[in-house]
């Protein structure tokens, strides 16, 4: 089956966090190494790294034990993560390409299927596997650059409304992103569906989570990332590296369109999207 080209525009941007926007991917393995070091273990391998990336804290977490076998109780452990990580999440930066991205779609509109009259606003929503404690610490200082995000359309990972355990992969996180959306358009506006949104991720188990909720998806994974999953990423941008339950009617199919692999966010190509800034 070719490649499906017949996409409408883009009224909707739904944004991971952590890897994406923000440097605090290796923040988070700063200060995981530095608590693995005082107990002589050797340093977090992308292997493991890969698997815990994206996932809600408990899923992480679980992955990390099993692999660290560490003396320490998990409530120990998080104890001495929390105090690197007040140290470290105060001066995550904003990635390469995120301060244009984000302004330009602030103003943009996705591209009319006249090509006279102007479409609607572009949306943008976070939605981020970090709970509220940690989202502040890597953001509180990066209030002009989080500001694009209203408050009513950021879902984080400790959001009442994600039912236990289901996080990242499944779609839930980033189908309630769009009803936040949808809950705050203008009276009269159109109600924007799954295939009219793009999510922005870097995680595999956030490119299956945005693909099983029927969206186009853009990965932008870190360097050691890509390395870990080089020659398989086709099998990502389809959401079929069996990172999450279900049927696979929920994902996608290899080369079927709906999702590509960019290096970063610097020059984003608007116009394949149909987004006009």
């Amino acid at each position: 089956m070719p490649p499906k080209t017949d996409f409408p525009p883009i009224r909707a941007c739904l944004f991971d966090l952590d890897g994406l926007l923000i440097d605090s991917e290796d923040k988070y393995t700063i200060c995981t190494e530095a608590v693995l070091a005082r107990y002589g273990k050797p340093r977090l391998p992308w292997s493991i790294k890969a698997k815990m990336q994206g996932r809600p804290g408990p899923a992480a977490g679980a992955i990390f034990e099993a692999w660290a076998q560490l003396p320490l109780t998990r409530e120990e452990y998080l104890k001495e993560l929390v105090e690197l990580q007040k140290v470290h999440f105060p001066t995550v930066k904003p990635l390469p390409g995120t301060r244009k991205l984000l302004g330009d779609l602030a103003g943009a509109r996705s591209r009319s299927g006249d090509g006279e009259k102007e479409g609607e606003k572009v949306c943008v929503a976070l939605a981020t596997s970090s709970h509220l404690q940690t989202f502040e610490l890597k953001t509180e200082h990066l209030e002009e650059f989080m500001s694009v995000f209203p408050a009513h359309r950021r879902v984080l990972g400790d959001d009442v409304r994600i039912a236990t355990g289901r996080g990242k992969p499944a779609p839930d996180i980033y189908l309630l992103a769009l009803k936040t959306v949808n809950d705050s358009l203008a009276p009269g506006e159109k109600k924007i569906v799954p295939e009219e949104c793009l999510v922005f991720e870097d995680s595999v188990p956030g490119v299956e989570s945005g693909r099983r909720a029927g969206m186009r998806v853009v990965w932008v994974p870190h360097a050691g990332l890509r390395e870990e999953y080089r020659g398989k990423e086709k099998d990502v941008l389809a959401g079929r590296t069996g990172e999450g339950e279900g049927d696979l009617h929920q994902v996608g199919e290899i080369d079927d369109g709906w999702s590509e692999h960019l290096e970063t966010l610097e020059d984003f190509p608007y116009e394949k999207y149909g987004i006009v800034v």
